[in-house]
């Protein structure tokens, strides 16, 4: 079972899973699909930071419990200290990137806790800076569907310095930000009942077989299979 709620972080998630049926090993596993986010994530005793992904992760061994804090788009890699590109596609312990005394600290505050997503949650906020508003516009603008040249105009910024933020904050360029953003923005509405045909468009796919080629390599499954699974 999966749940939700939102941070007191601005824009974050903080996010529970159960696993329905833990004694089944042939249980098919959970499909994490890209978002543009970074997440910090306790499970069975590890703190672990999930990097920015740029194809579908499924997560390998038995199920189990997972508690986690969805960072909005941009803004990990300022809480982290670590570049988002270091950490394109990969899963990492949290002590590979900071101390190991003081992840042994925190590990230990966590466990303690009666809710474990929320003291991921209160981690995230004492870490967290102030979000860069920039980074914000740019997010906002490209999740609208506006073009990636345009929004490098209206933000003041060259191709090549809109590039190199990107990287550092969400792992990649904005041409494959924006290309996650629109499958996200497509999921959402086929998942509340939109016609495929309409889905692409309000999308902004250049039609039905373009959403339908996208979503599969991003996801490595086709959008009804998705929809199934949801």
């Amino acid at each position: 079972m999966y749940e939700e709620r939102a941070s007191r972080l601005s824009g974050a998630v903080v996010w529970r899973r159960t696993p329905e049926n833990p004694a089944n090993p042939s249980a098919r596993p959970v499909l994490v699909l890209p978002d543009g986010c970074m997440d910090l994530l306790w499970s069975e005793g590890r703190l672990l930071v999930a990097g920015p992904d740029t194809r579908a992760y499924v997560p390998d061994g038995p199920p189990r419990r997972w508690a986690g804090v969805r960072f909005h788009p941009g803004t990990a890699p300022a809480a982290l200290g670590v570049p988002a590109h270091e950490l394109r596609d990969r899963r990492v312990e949290l002590a590979d990137l900071w101390p190991a005394a003081e992840v042994r600290r925190l590990g230990g505050r966590v466990a303690a806790a009666a809710d474990p997503a929320t003291a991921l949650e209160e981690i995230a906020l004492e870490r967290s800076p102030a979000p860069d508003p920039a980074l914000r516009r740019l997010v906002a603008a490209l999740d609208a569907g506006r073009p990636v040249a345009a929004t490098a105009d209206e933000l003041g910024l060259g191709a090549r310095q809109l590039h190199r933020r990107c990287l550092t904050a969400f792992g990649y360029g904005p041409k494959t930000l924006a290309r996650i953003l629109r499958m996200q923005r497509a999921l959402t509405l086929a998942g509340a009942g939109v016609p495929l045909a309409e889905t692409a468009a309000r999308a902004g796919y250049a039609d039905q077989p373009h959403l339908a080629r996208d979503v599969r390599e991003l996801a490595g499954r086709t959008l009804g299979e998705l929809l199934g699974d949801r």
